[in-house]
C-alpha cells in the first residue's frame, strides 16, 4: 500500500491504537496529523516516530468533544497541506462497571462517554467532510468495538456508545457516498494502557492469557493488529467497500456465540 503525500487526521493518536494507526499510515507514505487532548509527551513521541519514517507530520491538539476544536483541527491540517484524504476517528472514553451493576453508572458517565465516542466522531466527520469530498479519495474509518455489536465490554455505557457509532457509520456511508467511504473497525480486547494502567501486572497478564485461550485464533490483540485493519479501509483495496463493520477480535465473537448456543 503506497499512499505517498496523502493526508490523514488520526484522533487520539498519542497512544495505543491511534499511535499504531499513525505509524502504519506513515509506513505507506501518508502525512499524519497526530491529535491528542492532554497526552502531549506521548503525542510528541508518536510524531517523532512518524518523522523517523521519512514522512511529514504535525501535532493537532484538541478535544473532539468540542466542536470548535474539531473545526480548528481540520482547518489547521488543510492550511498545512491543502488537503485531507483520511479521517480515523480513534479517540475514545470509557468507564469500567459490571453490566449487571445498574448503580455503577451515572447519567454523567453516559454523557461523557457519548460526547467523545459518538458526538466527537460526528463533529470530526463534519469538520473534515469538505476536504474529504475535494480530495477524490475520501476515507473515514471509525474505531468502534465488538462491544457495540455484542453488548459486552467495559460498561453498558461504553457498549451503547459503540453501538451508536456503528449505526452512525452506516448512516453516513449512505449520506456521504459516493465521494467518501465510511467504514468501522470493531476491535475486541487490545493490549493498551486502558487495561495496563487499570490493573496490576499479574492481573493484566491473566487478562491477556485468558484472551489467548478463549479466542478461536488463540491471540490477544495488540494495537498493531487493529492498525492493519484500519489501513486496509484506508487503501485502494477497500475502494469497493463502504458501510462495513469489520470485527477484528481474533474470532472472539464466534466464541461468545458458541457459549450462547450451548446455554440456550
Amino acid at each position: 500500500m503506497n499512499m505517498k503525500d496523502h493526508v490523514a487526521v488520526v484522533t487520539g493518536s498519542g497512544t495505543g491504537i491511534g499511535a499504531a494507526v499513525a505509524l502504519r499510515l506513515a509506513d505507506a507514505g501518508v502525512r499524519v496529523a497526530v491529535n491528542y487532548t492532554k497526552s502531549l509527551k506521548e503525542a510528541e513521541e508518536t510524531l517523532r516516530s512518524v518523522n523517523a519514517k521519512g514522512v511529514d507530520g504535525i501535532l493537532a491538539q484538541g478535544d473532539v468533544g468540542n466542536d470548535e476544536d474539531c473545526r480548528r483541527i481540520a482547518s489547521h491540517v488543510a492550511e498545512k497541506w491543502g488537503r485531507i484524504d483520511i479521517l480515523v476517528n480513534n479517540a475514545g472514553a470509557t468507564v469500567f462497571a459490571d453490566h449487571a451493576n445498574l448503580d455503577g453508572l451515572t447519567a454523567d458517565d453516559f454523557l461523557r462517554i457519548y460526547k467523545t465516542n459518538v458526538v466527537g466522531s460526528f463533529q470530526m466527520i463534519r469538520a473534515c467532510t469538505p476536504q474529504l469530498r475535494k480530495s477524490g479519495f475520501g476515507r473515514i474509518v471509525n474505531v468502534s468495538s465488538v462491544a457495540g455489536v455484542l453488548g459486552v465490554g467495559s460498561s453498558v455505557a461504553y457498549a451503547a456508545s459503540k453501538g451508536a457509532l456503528n449505526t452512525m457509520t452506516l448512516s453516513l456511508a449512505r449520506a456521504l457516498a459516493p465521494e467518501i467511504r465510511v467504514n468501522a473497525v470493531c476491535p475486541g480486547f487490545v493490549g493498551t494502557r486502558w487495561f495496563s494502567d487499570r490493573f496490576d501486572k499479574d492481573t493484566y497478564d491473566r487478562i491477556v492469557e485468558h484472551n489467548k485461550l478463549s479466542t478461536p485464533l488463540h491471540r490477544a490483540g495488540m494495537p498493531e493488529d487493529i492498525a492493519e485493519a484500519v489501513a486496509f479501509f484506508c487503501g485502494e483495496g477497500a475502494r469497493h467497500i463502504t458501510g462495513e463493520l469489520l470485527l477484528a477480535d481474533a474470532g472472539h465473537h464466534l466464541a461468545l456465540a458458541g457459549v450462547t448456543k450451548r446455554q440456550s
